[in-house]
């Protein structure tokens, strides 16, 4: 059993510190968010992730993970620091590092031991060499330490499965036997570790979620080429992914990709590289169709519905993705609100983001289900892939709704189906029904 500390209750740090607990390890969780502490300690989860609040509860009670606010408690035990704080977007694009300066410093200030500093925040590359520069000036005593860099991978909706069976563990530092020693406590995952230096580590997580963006991007465009010339984007996609050089992942297309990694990740890189005299037209036009993806669902809605004004759309799905309440970048916030300012009457439904909905698109009408959603619609945009939202009875939706155009935005349903139910159905790169004018 290994003392260790995680500073941030957020996302990254509920989850990291929950699974290393369940490893076997005492595990303090540090959070200055006085509320979400409190509601933790009585086995509040502030986030929905599905397993999490079971591991977290069982964890609690058998004394191996606690919670707290005091840097000095947090530390007082602890071998192995993660700092796993948020790290948001900028106003050109840069990570916002506030967060990481404030706890650098504040370990600096409560340490009274020697300790292995982990960064699990996604952070641009050179900020290992920085915080470990914060910490030696803002000691009070020299006290040694070792900065590790260790991204995370973690898959919202999947988050605990991605801890527990990783593709593999990236570690980097300037101090070899620091990361081995860090390396040690992944043994029990039983996958490959990596280690490297801190910059390399770094980077490799920018570059990842680049990649996989660059992805989803990539079919989306070919998704619009598709729908000009009458080609079906899902059997290119599966044509494609048979090769093995290319592989079936990550050629879904849609609505483009959201949450708090990849648009955030995609920007930091394309600002790295910026001011480090690149180039990165490639990252640009990434972001660029991405959110050309969503522009698409209202202009083939105007063309469908010939103009906006006075109509009902129902959206389904809020969350930028299945299997999460996170609404961070999710393409039905740029949508809904577009409609609304083309005079459209929205409602919506979703299965957990109801009440995170509720304070960001006020002038949203949230229904308490599918149907209710649908009844009365002019048209119905399917924007979040969830499995209940597969096996709908779409009868009972096409007879409730005052029109019949069916958006699916995710491309779950079947085309030649919804066309015998009476619908009139857009796909996204199903180019056998394309939209004059889009």
């Amino acid at each position: 059993m290994r003392n260790i500390c995680v500073l941030g209750a957020g996302y990254v740090g509920l989850v990291t510190a929950t699974c290393f607990s369940d490893l076997g390890n005492r595990v303090v969780c540090l959070d200055i968010d006085e509320k979400k502490i409190a509601g933790l300690q009585q086995g509040d989860v502030p986030i929905y992730e599905p397993g999490l609040s079971e591991l977290l509860l069982r964890n609690r009670s058998a004394g191996r993970l606690s919670f707290t606010t005091s840097y000095p408690d947090a530390l007082k035990e602890a071998e192995f620091v993660y700092i796993a704080v948020g790290t948001p977007s900028g106003v050109s694009g840069e990570a916002d590092l506030q967060y990481v300066r404030m706890a650098a410093e504040s370990i600096a200030e409560a340490m009274v031991h020697p300790l292995i500093i982990i960064n699990k925040s996604t952070v641009p590359v050179g900020t290992g060499d920085w915080v470990a520069d914060i910490i030696t000036k803002k000691q009070q005593d020299p006290i040694s330490f070792w900065v590790v860099s260790n991204p995370e991978f973690l898959r919202e909706g999947s988050a605990i499965h991605d801890f527990m069976n990783p593709d593999r563990v990236v570690l980097g530092s300037l101090h070899r036997e620091a990361a081995e020693k860090v390396a040690q406590l992944h043994l029990p995952l039983r996958t490959t570790i990596q280690i490297t230096d801190l910059r390399t580590a770094e980077m490799i997580k920018y570059a990842s979620n680049a990649f996989l963006a660059t992805r989803i991007s990539f079919i989306n465009e070919i998704a619009t080429i598709c729908e000009r010339l009458g080609a079906d984007v899902k059997e290119v996609a599966v044509g494609m992914g048979y090769d093995r050089r290319i592989g079936p992942h990550f050629l879904d297309a849609g609505l483009g990709f959201g949450g708090s990694c990849f648009p955030k990740d995609v920007r930091a890189l394309e600002h790295m590289a910026l001011v480090h005299g690149a180039h990165p037209a490639l990252l640009r036009a990434v972001l660029d169709i991405n959110q050309h993806q969503r522009h698409q669902v209202i202009v083939k809605l105007r063309a469908a519905l010939n103009g906006l004004n006075e109509h009902t759309v129902a959206l389904l799905g809020l969350s930028f993705k299945p299997n999460t309440d996170d609404m961070r970048e999710a393409p039905a916030l740029n949508i809904a609100r577009q409609l609304i300012r083309e005079g459209a009457r929205v409602r919506a439904y979703d299965p957990v983001s109801m009440e995170i909905a509720g304070a960001l698109l006020p002038d949203v009408e949230l229904a308490e289900s599918v149907y209710a959603a649908a009844a009365g619609a002019d048209a119905l945009v399917l924007v979040t892939e969830w499995n209940e939202f597969r096996h709908l009875d779409m009868t009972r939706i096409k007879a409730d709704m005052a029109g019949n155009v069916l958006i699916d935005g995710r491309n779950i349903w079947d085309a030649e189906a919804m066309i015998e139910l009476g619908f009139h159905y857009l796909g996204v790169g199903r180019g056998m029904n394309p939209v004059n004018g889009f």
